[in-house]
C-alpha cells in the first residue's frame, strides 16, 4: 500500500515534468545537431581545400621534368651508360629533397627497364620493393594517381606519374614518390577536436584509408567497417547516425576529387558532445525536478509511516517463520486492528515452535529406539541354526574353515552391538551383510547363493547404520525359507547424482496387494515396529531414511513371484544439516 501510494504521488507528478523535459530536450538537441553538422561540413569543405592544394604542390614536383630537355633525351636513349645515370640520380635527388616529408622516389625507365631511386635511410632495410608497380609498361596505365602503400609498418601517400612523350604517345617513364603522412596529418587536425572526435580521410576509387586520428589505424580498415550499411558515399557532403568504438554519434562526410583520384574525408562526432549544450539545460532542470520530488517523497514517508510500518513488520516475521526461524521482531502492543493481528500471529507462531519442537523430538526418539532395538535384537533361530551349521561343516570336513565362520558371526555381532554409532560409511554395512549372507550360505548348505557389487566411489558415502540386514533378512525368511527353499540374492549400490541401492531375490516374493500394503503404511507415516514373523523389517528402515534424509529419500518395491522381487533404495548425495 505504501508503494502503490508512493507511485501514485510521483507519477502525478513526475509525468508532467518528464513530458516537458523530453520535448525540451528533444527540440533543443535536434536545433544544436543541425547547426553542429552544417558547421563542421562548412570546416571539413575548407579542410579539403587546403588537402587539395597540398596535392597540387606535390603534382607540379615533376613537371619541371618536362622542361628539361637533356632528362627527356636521356629518357628516349635505350641504352643506359654512366653520364645517363648520373644525370637521373641527380634529377631524383632533387625531388627528393624538395620536402622533408618525401621519403622514397623511385623512377622505371620505359625504353630501357632501368631503375633509379633515392630512399631514407630509415626505409632502407624495409621490404619497399613490394610497394613499387610493376615493371611492365603495358600495365602502367592501370596504375593510379594517387593510392596508399604501406614500407614495413608505415603507411605512405604514393604519387605515380607517367611520363610520356608529348605529343606521342610512347611511354618514356613511371616515377613514382611516396610521402609520409606528417603534412597531411597537421591538415587534418585543423579541423577536427583531437580529444573527442574522430576523422578518416580515403583516397582512390576503392576508398583506401590514408589517415585516421584513432588507434585502429591499420591498413584493412574500410568504410564497411565505419558503417556496415553504407555501400558507398555518392553524395558530395552529408551524414549519417551510427556507433564507433563504442560511442553514438554521427558521421559527416565531404567528398572531392583531385585529376580523377577520389578523396573522402569523415569526421565522426560523438552524441554526448552535439547535446553536450542541452544536456546542461536538462540537467538544471532536473535537480530542480528532483527537489522537488524528494520534498513528495518525504511528505508521504511521513503521513503513511504510522499505518504501513507494522504491516511490513507483520510481512517480514511471517517471511522469517517461513524460512523456520521462529525469532519475531520485538514490536509495542497497539490498540487498533493491527496491533491485534500482531499480537494474535506472535501467539500462532509460539504455539507453532512448540509443537515442531515437540514433533521433532519425538522423531529422533522414535528413530533412536528403533536403531537400538534393531542393534539389540538377535534371531535366536539364526544364531541355533548358524552355529549348527558352522558345527556340522567342521565334523564332516575336518577343516580349519570353521574358524572363518566364528570370525564372521563375530563380526555380526560387534557390528550390531555397537550402540554409539548410528552414522557409518556405506563400506561397513556391505561388509556386515557379506558376513551374514557367508553364514546363510553355509545353512542352506550352498542352495543359497549371494552377489554384492559396488562402485568404489560409493563406498565411503556415510548412511545409516543397519538398513541392509532388515531387507537381506526379509529375502531369506519370506523368500526362501517359505518358499523353494533355495535361491539367489543379488545386492548392487550405483552412484550417479545419487546412491542407488538395489536388492534383488528369485524366492516367493509378494502379490501387489502386499506390496500396495506396504506403500499405504509408509505414506501414512505410522510406526510400525513389528512384521509378521517377528523382528524389525522394512517399514522401519524405510522409515529411518525418511526421518534422515526427508523427502529426498526415494524408494520403490516390484515383485513377480518366484521369479524377482527388487527393492531399490536412492539416497541424495549431500546431506544437509536440519538439527
Amino acid at each position: 500500500m505504501f508503494v502503490r501510494l508512493l507511485i501514485l504521488m510521483l507519477l502525478a507528478t513526475a509525468v508532467p515534468f518528464l513530458v516537458s523535459n523530453i520535448i525540451s530536450y528533444r527540440s533543443t538537441s535536434a536545433s544544436i545537431q543541425d547547426s553542429h553538422i552544417q558547421l563542421n561540413q562548412n570546416s571539413m569543405n575548407i579542410g579539403m581545400e587546403n588537402i587539395k592544394n597540398y596535392f597540387k604542390e606535390l603534382n607540379q614536383l615533376p613537371l619541371t621534368w618536362y622542361a628539361d630537355a637533356d632528362l627527356m633525351e636521356y629518357l628516349r636513349q635505350d641504352k643506359s651508360n654512366i653520364a645517363k645515370d648520373m644525370y637521373l640520380d641527380r634529377q631524383i635527388a632533387a625531388i627528393y629533397s624538395l620536402r622533408p616529408e618525401i621519403n622514397f622516389v623511385h623512377l622505371y625507365g620505359g625504353i630501357t627497364d632501368q631503375q633509379y631511386y633515392q630512399i631514407h635511410y630509415s626505409l632502407f632495410n624495409a621490404p619497399w620493393r613490394d610497394s613499387i608497380p610493376t615493371n611492365r609498361r603495358e600495365d602502367w596505365m592501370a596504375v593510379p594517381n594517387y593510392e596508399v602503400k604501406w614500407i614495413g609498418s608505415d603507411r605512405f601517400l604514393a604519387m605515380h606519374k607517367k611520363l610520356i612523350d608529348y605529343p606521342k604517345s610512347t611511354m618514356l617513364g613511371l616515377l613514382s614518390i611516396y610521402v609520409s603522412l606528417t603534412e597531411i596529418e597537421r591538415l587534418n587536425k585543423q579541423i577536427y577536436n583531437a580529444e573527442q572526435e574522430s576523422e578518416f580521410m580515403f583516397v582512390g576509387e576503392n576508398k583506401q584509408l590514408l589517415y585516421t586520428s584513432t588507434e585502429r589505424g591499420s591498413s584493412k580498415l574500410s568504410l564497411a567497417d565505419i558503417d556496415p550499411h553504407m555501400g558507398s558515399l555518392q553524395d558530395k557532403q552529408g551524414y549519417w547516425f551510427g556507433e564507433w568504438q563504442g560511442n553514438k554519434g554521427v558521421f559527416i562526410y565531404v567528398n572531392d576529387t583531385f585529376i580523377h583520384s577520389p578523396l573522402t574525408l569523415i569526421k565522426f562526432i560523438p552524441a554526448d558532445l552535439i547535446n553536450q549544450t542541452a544536456q546542461q539545460t536538462l540537467k538544471k532542470s532536473l535537480a530542480i525536478q528532483f527537489a522537488a520530488l524528494a520534498a513528495i517523497i518525504v511528505f508521504v514517508s511521513v503521513l503513511s509511516y504510522s499505518a504501513f510500518v507494522p504491516i511490513k513488520r507483520l510481512i517480514r516475521n511471517m517471511a522469517r517463520v517461513e524460512t523456520g526461524n521462529f525469532g519475531l521482531e520485538s514490536f509495542k502492543t497497539r490498540d487498533d486492528e493491527i496491533g491485534i493481528l500482531e499480537t494474535r500471529f506472535a501467539l500462532m507462531v509460539r504455539n507453532l515452535e512448540e509443537y515442531v519442537i515437540r514433533d521433532y523430538k519425538q522423531r529422533i526418539e522414535l528413530s533412536t529406539a528403533q536403531l537400538k532395538m534393531l542393534q539389540a535384537q538377535i534371531n535366536p533361530h539364526f544364531l541355533y541354526n548358524a552355529l549348527q551349521s558352522i558345527n556340522t561343516l567342521a565334523l564332516r570336513n575336518r577343516m580349519d574353515n570353521i574358524s572363518d565362520k566364528i570370525t564372521e558371526l563375530g563380526a555380526i555381532l560387534r557390528y550390531s552391538m555397537d550402540l554409539s554409532t548410528e552414522v557409518v560409511p556405506l563400506k561397513q554395512e556391505i561388509e556386515h551383510i557379506e558376513h551374514y549372507l557367508s553364514l546363510q550360505e553355509g545353512r542352506f548348505r550352498n542352495k543359497l547363493s549371494f552377489r554384492i557389487t559396488s562402485e568404489p566411489l560409493a563406498l565411503q558415502i556415510p548412511v545409516p547404520k543397519m538398513i541392509l540386514q532388515p531387507l537381506v533378512e526379509n529375502s531369506i525368511i519370506h523368500g526362501f525359507e517359505k518358499g523353494t527353499g533355495s535361491g539367489e540374492i543379488e545386492v548392487n549400490v550405483t552412484v550417479h547424482d545419487r546412491v542407488v541401492i538395489s536388492i534383488v531375490d528369485n524366492g516367493k516374493g509378494m502379490d501387489q496387494a502386499t506390496v500396495e500394503q506396504i506403500k499405504r503404511i509408509y505414506a501414512n507415516n505410522r510406526p510400525e515396529p513389528r512384521e509378521e514373523g517377528g523382528g524389525i523389517g522394512m517399514i522401519n528402515v524405510l522409515q529411518r531414511l525418511r526421518i534422515k534424509y526427508d523427502e529426498r529419500f526415494e524408494w520403490d518395491i516390484s515383485s513377480l513371484p518366484y521369479n524377482k522381487t527388487e527393492i531399490r533404495l536412492s539416497i541424495p548425495l549431500a546431506e544437509e544439516d536440519n538439527q
